[in-house]
């Protein structure tokens, strides 16, 4: 709870920001990275996976979304949080 307290505090737009596209990516980043260690320690746990492709479409949309409508702000969020870019 305070991990995603600090993020949110971190990628906040503004006063009150909590649903802004950049919290929810870097939320969503933070939740498949956690599921990616899971899945290293248990490989066969194919629930677990479906979730973890699930919310990597999610973040794609999202990120799809950030880059069309401003394009320096989805710039310094994949630089930010270390992911590849979007097709």
């Amino acid at each position: 709870m305070e991990e995603k307290k600090d993020i949110i505090a971190k990628f906040k737009q503004s006063e009150h920001d909590t649903g802004s596209v950049q919290v929810q990516v870097a939320l969503l980043t933070a939740r498949i990275n956690h599921l990616n260690e899971h899945l290293k320690a248990n490989p066969k746990d194919n629930h677990s996976r479906r979730g973890l492709l699930q919310m990597v479409g999610k973040r794609k949309g999202f990120l799809l979304y950030l880059k069309e409508r401003d394009i320096e702000a989805y710039r310094n969020l994949i630089k930010e949080l270390g992911i590849r870019e979007v097709k």
